[in-house]
């Protein structure tokens, strides 16, 4: 028996925690775009705690997004009154709670209505979790791409625009032509500088229009950085069975997660904030140790495991850490090659971050997919492997194990396993990597070609010469015997 998951049923739902405040006191003061699992398993539960403790309940939620996706999980939160169930799981225990502090989702497409609500004078901070690759940066150079077709529809269209960025521009023109101070833009996603690559993003859009508009927006707007963590794989029918299993709950989109989690934030709000603080948020004056540190050795580290364990045929990510090959090759790339770049973080030991790392990868009760983490490394690769290999070229360091990494993902991106099994299409731009990859099993220098991905690495000859000898040893042995070389210093 299974209770289904609604206001009204919270006082029946003995299995989990439920929101310890009164919801019908909070007031909206976020919009956030992109309700997907990993916003309601971290910032939300931040939320979440801070409303309990009785304090902010003027900062709850109010959700939008622009994606077809964006509608079916809306629908699928509507009928549950905007509450999610969160089960945190570690490899001995496993908790349940109802989290409450969304009151609102704004229905994607209605340009009129989400620009409405960002022009309301409660709405202090718009918030984003729209993936890596929803920025619309080019990946050589990791800029703000203004050609891109979807920009160039916004900028011709700003009384409807169908991205966020254009929807944050409209509202922000709305509130200035109403007198209203400007709210504070706060990116949430895995991206070195997020702050900044939003801030880009939004005056890349304004520049198109109106260079004055522009400089009101550099000058006007704040875009604080932020590094994000926590491990949260994507919701299949398996965690919604458990779910109904263990704790007796009909959630239509529950979210498991681990239990860790990490939140560092610049201080830059001028139109105020909660008290995260009250809950663990950590606020500073300078972000870019903590998010170089965790994009670089856990970000770094994920694509590291992810196609080896892809390539062998590996489903769960706590398989693939069990398996010896895979975990060494982790430890050895982020030992050797990874840690060894990464500047100090205040009060910190980076070995104890990435052997914290690693226990939270074996973690059985994830459930996190190696399929996820070889997901979108057209977009991933540049931001979490290509740099450290690029600079230890630049130091005339041995860049061994990274190029592996990426002959790895050339060999994934061929599209077949080890066993011949067909891998199917995991990048938004797949068929161009799959043509790609077909030219590098004879000719490995037309991996390196995409210019684009790799940028500056193209042109080194060092990495040129790694990344053929891994490439040439996985064709030719496999992954297995090209893991076991490698790890005997014999690659």
């Amino acid at each position: 028996m299974t209770t289904k998951l609604s206001a009204a049923a919270l006082p029946s739902i003995t299995t989990a925690s439920t929101p310890a405040y009164d919801r019908s006191t909070l007031t909206p003061g976020i919009v956030h775009f992109g309700v997907g699992n990993f916003h309601r398993a971290h910032q939300a539960v931040y939320l979440d705690d801070l409303f309990a403790t009785g304090s902010d309940h003027d900062w709850a939620l109010v959700g939008a997004g622009v994606r077809e996706a964006d509608e079916a999980m809306r629908q699928k939160l509507k009928t549950q009154d905007w509450l999610t169930t969160v089960v945190e799981q570690e490899a001995d225990t496993s908790a349940a709670r109802v989290t409450g502090p969304m009151i609102d989702y704004l229905r994607p497409g209605d340009s009129a209505a989400v620009i409405a609500r960002l022009t309301d004078p409660a709405i202090r901070i718009v918030s984003l979790t729209i993936t890596e690759g929803g920025y619309y940066i080019d990946p050589a150079s990791q800029t703000f791409d203004p050609g891109h077709p979807d920009i160039a529809f916004d900028a011709a269209n700003m009384a409807a625009p169908k991205t966020a960025f254009g929807l944050i521009l409209a509202g922000l023109l709305a509130r200035r032509a109403a007198g209203i101070a400007p709210f504070t833009v706060m990116s949430c996603d895995n991206i070195p500088g997020n702050g900044h690559v939003t801030q880009n993003a939004v005056v890349g859009l304004a520049q198109l229009i109106d260079p004055a508009l522009a400089q009101w927006v550099k000058a006007s707007v704040a875009f604080p950085n932020g590094m994000v963590d926590r491990i949260t794989p994507a919701t299949s029918p398996r965690e919604i069975a458990l779910l109904a299993e263990d704790f007796g709950i009909d959630d239509n989109w529950p979210v498991f997660c681990e239990s860790f989690k990490q939140w560092v934030l610049e201080d830059n709000f001028p139109a105020g904030r909660p008290a995260l603080e009250k809950v663990g948020v950590q606020f500073v004056k300078d972000v870019a140790p903590y998010e170089h540190m965790k994009i670089r050795i856990l970000n770094g580290g994920h694509a590291t495991i992810a196609y080896p364990a892809g390539l062998m045929d590996i489903h769960f990510v706590h398989e693939a850490m069990a398996h010896p090959l895979v975990a060494a090759f982790l430890k050895k790339v982020e030992h050797d090659e990874i840690i060894p770049i990464v500047p100090p973080v205040p009060d910190t030991n980076l070995d104890d971050y990435f052997a914290m790392c690693e226990k939270r990868f074996a973690n059985p009760k994830i459930g996190d997919t190696v399929r996820r983490l070889a997901l979108d490394g057209s977009n991933r690769q540049p931001k979490f492997i290509i740099p450290s290999a690029l600079d230890r070229v630049k130091r005339q360091q041995s860049a061994n194990g990274l190029s592996l990494v990426s002959a790895l993902w050339c060999r994934y991106c061929h599209g077949t396993t080890d066993s011949g099994a067909v891998i199917e299409p995991n990048d938004p731009s797949w068929d161009r990597l799959t043509a790609q990859a077909k030219l590098a099993r004879h000719d490995p220098e037309a991996w390196l070609a995409m210019t684009d991905i790799y940028g500056e690495l193209a042109h080194s000859p060092a990495f040129l010469a790694a990344f053929t000898n891994a490439l040439t040893t996985l064709w030719d042995v496999g992954t297995k015997v090209t893991l076991e070389r490698y790890l005997a210093d014999r690659l």
